[in-house]
């Protein structure tokens, strides 16, 4: 079976080919970070507007780096959601216009779901069931997944994710969008115990994340150490201090993202556990999650990080388990803002 995914949740206009669910035969990703970056993130009219330029060569690249044509495709999947409005009409309206024009059979994709299984896109795959960290821009979410079709909300953030709490914090102190990548980088030249942040643990059972006083409290050390930060003339960030912040904020936002999930996998007894979602490619989180994991007797996974963030390689391959079950989607599918796997019933 051929399938034929897009990707068009944000900023990002994806498309993959694969067969079955074992060999990726394409995998095309046109970013927007350059057109959103002076606005310091996402403008949605934009994004929406680009992903309507991008699409078709998008698109039509995969199907050329796969070698294949369009009569050759058995099935389309598509992200349904969440994501920005606008950007999923996009992608939904091009996949629909495929099908009816080749008569190709399609699916709905939870991008929420893409990001559950793109873990099956390394070489290592773990066994059901596992405990998963979803983080991302969006989401910052711990699921107990025991098939390919049954996964339950265990955890989740009660105000930012963690990705958005990244951006926030880069934005605080004059760095470019997006935020996580040159936190990280930054980090490496920092020393992560020279500031204490608070770590957000709420209730003591909760499995909940909480992100937005962290960042409360870097824009007040920020506030009261401005002569530190930016120098006598306010001209810009000094970098040694800079570092030291990123460093210290990004030790107190991982700490407690793998804590909780350590403690999911304790309290359901489950031996593996999973990493994904934009924040995974980041290099401090996939070392204390090795290392904790190894000191807790746990086998962990992580997708390669080129399928941490948004691509349509795993909209293809949770696409193929939904077809083979559920069969095709119907002409009058459409696009949602929020994530139904995310919401606690």
């Amino acid at each position: 079976m051929i399938i034929l995914a897009i990707e068009s949740s944000c900023d990002e206009t994806a498309a993959a080919v694969m067969e079955n669910d074992e060999r990726l035969l394409a995998n095309v990703v046109c970013s927007q970070i350059e057109l959103h970056g002076r606005f310091g993130g996402v403008v949605p009219e934009l994004a929406s507007r680009q992903h309507l330029e991008d699409i078709y060569p998008v698109v039509a690249k995969a199907l050329q780096d796969a070698a294949i044509t369009l009569d050759q495709v058995d099935v389309l999947a598509i992200t349904q959601g969440p994501g920005l409005i606008g950007s999923l009409l996009v992608g939904l309206s091009f996949a629909k216009a495929l099908a009816l024009v080749k008569k190709i059979p399609y699916v709905g994709v939870d991008h929420m779901a893409g990001h559950l299984f793109s873990v099956f896109l390394g070489e290592e795959k773990p066994a059901f069931p596992y405990i998963a960290l979803i983080a991302s821009g969006g989401h910052s979410s711990i699921f107990h997944v025991t098939d390919h079709f049954h996964y339950t909300l265990v955890g989740r953030t009660r105000d930012d994710a963690a990705g958005e709490a990244f951006d926030k914090v880069a934005k605080i102190l004059g760095l470019p969008y997006p935020g996580g990548p040159v936190i990280s980088r930054l980090s490496e030249e920092g020393n992560p115990g020279s500031i204490h942040f608070p770590r957000s643990w709420l209730e003591p059972e909760s499995l909940d994340f909480s992100f937005s006083g962290i960042k409360t409290s870097v824009a007040n050390y920020v506030k009261q150490n401005q002569r530190l930060i930016f120098g006598d003339n306010g001209a810009g960030p000094m970098h040694s201090a800079t570092a030291d912040i990123c460093a210290s904020f990004q030790e107190a936002v991982v700490e407690v993202l793998a804590a909780k999930t350590m403690k999911a996998c304790r309290n359901f007894a489950v031996d593996n556990v999973v990493l994904a979602g934009g924040v995974a490619a980041n290099p401090r989180l996939r070392e204390v999650f090795r290392r904790q994991g190894s000191r807790e007797g746990l086998q962990v996974y992580m997708p390669p990080q080129q399928f941490c963030t948004d691509n349509a390689a795993m909209i293809a391959l949770a696409g193929y388990h939904i077809f083979r079950q559920q069969g095709a989607a119907s002409l009058d599918l459409d696009v949602y803002s929020r994530s139904r796997i995310t919401e606690r019933v």
